[in-house]
């Protein structure tokens, strides 16, 4: 497969997630306007409480999904067999959330449990919107992703905005805030059906019901089920041990949330350059093709959106939060607030990528074993480190843990990584990345001064997105990646 299809699919996902960062700024703004801090906090906490069980639901499923679809002589049989897995497993999932969220006597009497019941709506339409997602990734034609996904985000944005429009401000009714959540699950019932209508043209979708292709599929999911699992309590976790560790969790998480949500969407971005570069790196890896170059390449891409993020999030996290948010979630001689956090976690933004290359390539390889451990050993050290600190520190004990976890399994992922599978690195890119960085670095820090209200954030947003458009065409570094 050409390199160009395999940039193509990741600019378009690229796309998607930059559009839909765009439209998100405008719900997270929504959302901190029109309710107060306490239910912007429930809000955030509904969210984060479901995404642990998300990721338990995905099972693993979408990576592997991608590769043995690839591979198949009869992808729609595979593609309907995963179809049935997916929804078995994100039944199960969902309903011990939604079991375990109303029995907890923490939450009782809170807005929570009802919270997480409707919202929940989200993460069952968008996982199984996710595994025909497969059809897209596998054929590269993602700009069919690119419009259900911005669809799903316009819609949700405008309802939400709705109330902003109706004059709904800082509102203590709970009808109010679940409404928010409820557009949330009509965004995503879009997002299937626009993927549902859409994978059709390219592959007939029909759930198949084989036993024993089912039950091979699911052997073969199951580790990385295992390490998605492992993942998400280092990652995803925290929100819902401050809602458990915390009586004031709904102001911690109006502070964190917001910006747990922005990692979110810095995650992804290296996670759908990797799903556009595993079948073709599957498939000369199979074939004993030399694939050095492609993963050196792939290694210095992912390196370049976490300086991005890094330097954004370390440089720009008050502008960015008052931009995001309101006032009142900024930090104050008093208390620490989101921008706070925002610059803690820009340190797990630059790593994370590195872990996640680390762990496609045991992924391709079949490592699981030894990734499950480490991912495992993360996952322990993360709830040790969290339950001593969130007590004392709040949502800012749960970002140092997040940065001390990332460093060790970035320690610990990569040297495996690079024996299993070694990479070839450009002198050249190198080069470029570091200039690269060093230039934007400096043009955020001369900025920096000057954003001091919304408007002018907004032109530095413009005026830094033509800098780095600028940089990567004069230093050619498109030329280079390709």
């Amino acid at each position: 497969m050409p390199s160009k299809q395999i940039a193509t699919s990741t600019l378009w996902q690229m796309a998607s997630q930059i559009t839909m960062a765009a439209l998100s700024i405008l719900t997270v703004k929504f959302v901190a306007i029109g309710l107060t801090k306490e239910l912007a906090g429930s809000y955030n906490s509904a969210y984060g409480y479901l995404q642990l069980f998300g990721i338990l639901a995905d099972f693993g499923l979408y990576a592997v999904s991608v590769r043995e679809v690839s591979k198949a002589k009869d992808k729609a049989k595979v593609l309907g067999a995963l179809i049935v897995l997916r929804t078995i497993i994100l039944m199960i999932s969902l309903s011990a959330a939604l079991l375990f969220v109303w029995f907890m006597p923490q939450w009782k009497g809170t807005p929570l449990p009802m919270s997480v019941l409707i919202a929940s709506l989200v993460p069952f339409f968008t996982l199984l919107a996710g595994i025909i997602r497969t059809v897209f990734q596998v054929q590269y034609k993602m700009h069919y992703v690119f419009v259900a996904e911005v669809t799903q985000r316009v819609i949700t944005t405008a309802l939400i905005g709705s109330f902003i429009v109706l004059g709904v401000r800082q509102s203590t009714d709970l009808q109010h805030l679940h409404m928010m959540l409820f557009f949330g699950g009509v965004g995503a019932f879009v997002l299937f059906a626009i993927s549902l209508f859409y994978g059709n043209r390219l592959m007939k979708i029909r759930p198949t019901i084989d036993r024993g292709l089912i039950k091979d599929l699911a052997k073969k999911a199951a580790p990385f089920g295992l390490a998605y699992l492992c993942l998400a309590f280092y990652r995803q976790f925290d929100i819902t041990m401050i809602a458990l560790l915390r009586p004031d969790f709904q102001l911690q998480n109006a502070y964190y949330g917001f910006v747990v949500r922005m990692a979110d969407m810095a995650f992804l971005l290296p996670t759908f350059l990797l799903n556009s570069i595993l079948p073709i790196l599957s498939e000369r890896d199979h074939k004993g093709e030399d694939t050095r170059a492609l993963l050196g390449k792939t290694f210095i891409a992912i390196l370049l959106i976490g300086v991005v993020a890094f330097l954004f999030a370390a440089l720009w996290s008050r502008p960015l939060i008052a931009l995001l948010t309101t006032p009142q979630y900024l930090s104050t001689a008093m208390r620490p607030g989101s921008d706070t956090a925002l610059r803690l976690v820009s340190i797990p933004f630059l790593l994370n990528g590195v872990i996640l290359y680390s762990f496609y390539v045991l992924l391709n390889r079949h490592v699981w074993k030894r990734l499950t451990l480490s991912l495992f050993f993360a996952a322990v050290v993360s709830l040790s480190l969290n339950f001593i600190l969130i007590p004392i520190h709040g949502f800012v004990g749960a970002a140092y843990t997040s940065i001390v976890v990332h460093v060790l399994l970035a320690a610990m992922l990569l040297p495996q990584a690079l024996k299993e599978m070694p990479m070839r690195l450009d002198r050249n890119l190198i080069r470029q990345l570091a200039l690269f960085g060093l230039i934007l670095g400096l043009g955020l820090s001369l900025f920096r001064p000057i954003l001091v209200n919304e408007l002018s954030t907004v032109i530095g947003l413009i005026a830094m997105t033509v800098l780095m458009g600028t940089l990567a065409w004069t230093l050619r570094l498109h030329k280079s990646l390709l």
